[in-house]
């Protein structure tokens, strides 16, 4: 519950309780801009930085109305980004993206997998406005991206498998010029991550490896301390040390400084290596979706069975994907039905039989595996 206070002109204060989307909303607008219409007065409940609500002002002809109102204002205000009503992007006769649809919800880290030409960049850069989507419609925090672009850049940061710098800048005059553009910028990360990352401030970008180059863009991004953080293959020019501490501790510690609001959207194929981050993930293959879900309900539902017989396990399971057949030993897939095949199996006796939940890795090479058959 969260008390707001109404004013309706000169007319005594009302005061009004009611549930809110959001921990704090900020601002009054003059009552005379509005004659007669309550106008938010005051709220005092912290949670989210009031300047990320600023200039949120609903009208209504009644303290619940606005309360209603407010709910619908926060939630479009707080949402990441959607891809509505079958995106889809041509690059003449073909389709980079195919009628794909999905929704990001705050405060996740929502994996986007797919084989290199799947359209997972192509799909980015339609969230970002940085190509015109063919068909279909797309809303990240609520806005129109290609309507309302600065609005909605101003509050992501985007790190693209290829980055590049001014050249006659330095590390130090480019995470500058990043600054400059940034309503917060968190000095002390950027200087933990330097450290971290070993980079010389001084160096010009221009004498910077690859590998360094995506450092750079990483500290830049992350330091801006944004609502959504874009990863589009963020890690692949990064050597094995510095990655896996660089998805452990840095993209941990950023969500971890607000999880209700700091939401991460990657697209990668080292999946095993965001593991343990991933909320959600979509995979799509020839620019279709061919699986959402949740990653726990995912390990739950996809599962190895291993069996092994005393001889050769020459049996059939109906409905089930045999993984691999080695002698004696069987292992089939489970999609949401393993009960069923350790049943199955144990009807023939198997000297052992256990199950083990996939990673999303292998869940990714089964679900592509099984659509490219399919296709």
């Amino acid at each position: 519950e969260v008390q707001l206070t109404f004013s309706t002109g000169a007319a005594a204060p009302h005061v009004k309780s009611g549930k809110l989307r959001a921990l704090a909303v900020t601002g009054a607008q003059p009552s005379s801009l509005y004659p007669g219409v309550p106008t938010v007065a005051s709220s005092g409940v912290p949670g989210y930085e009031l300047e990320s609500f600023t200039g949120l002002y609903v009208r209504a002809k009644t303290p619940d109305a606005i309360i209603k109102r407010l709910n619908q204002e926060i939630a479009r205000f707080m949402s990441t980004p959607e891809a509505k009503e079958r995106l889809v992007r041509r690059y003449g006769r073909t389709d980079a993206v195919n009628g794909l649809s999905l929704r990001v919800e705050p405060g996740r880290c929502y994996g986007f997998f797919g084989r290199n030409g799947a359209g997972k960049t192509t799909t980015i850069k339609c969230l970002l406005n940085l190509l015109r989507p063919t068909s279909g419609e797309i809303s990240v925090f609520g806005m129109n991206p290609a309507r309302e672009d600065v609005a909605v850049k101003s509050r992501l940061a985007y790190v693209p498998d290829v980055v590049g710098f001014y050249p006659w800048m330095t590390v130090r005059q480019s995470l500058e010029y990043f600054a400059s553009f940034r309503p917060r910028w968190n000095t002390a990360t950027e200087q933990a991550l330097l450290s971290q990352f070993r980079l010389d401030p001084g160096q010009k970008t221009s004498h910077l490896s690859k590998g360094q180059r995506t450092q750079l863009a990483l500290i830049s991004a992350i330091s801006a301390e944004p609502d959504l953080l874009v990863l589009d293959e963020p890690t692949s020019g990064l050597d094995p040390i510095v990655r896996r501490e660089f998805i452990r501790t840095v993209i941990g510690a950023y969500q971890d400084a607000d999880p209700s609001r700091r939401t991460v959207f990657v697209s990668t194929h080292l999946i095993a290596e965001f593991e343990g981050l991933i909320d959600e993930f979509t995979i799509i293959e020839h620019g279709r979706e061919v699986l959402t879900l949740d990653a726990d309900t995912a390990r739950e539902r996809y599962q190895k069975v291993y069996a092994r017989f005393a001889e050769s396990a020459s049996i059939d399971i109906p409905g089930a994907r045999v993984l691999r057949r080695a002698g004696r030993e069987l292992e089939v897939l489970a999609d949401g039905n393993s009960a069923q095949l350790v049943e199955q199996l144990r009807a023939h006796g198997p000297e052992s039989i256990r199950t083990e939940a996939l990673s999303l890795e292998d869940i990714f090479i089964s679900t592509v595996h099984a659509a490219g058959v399919a296709a």
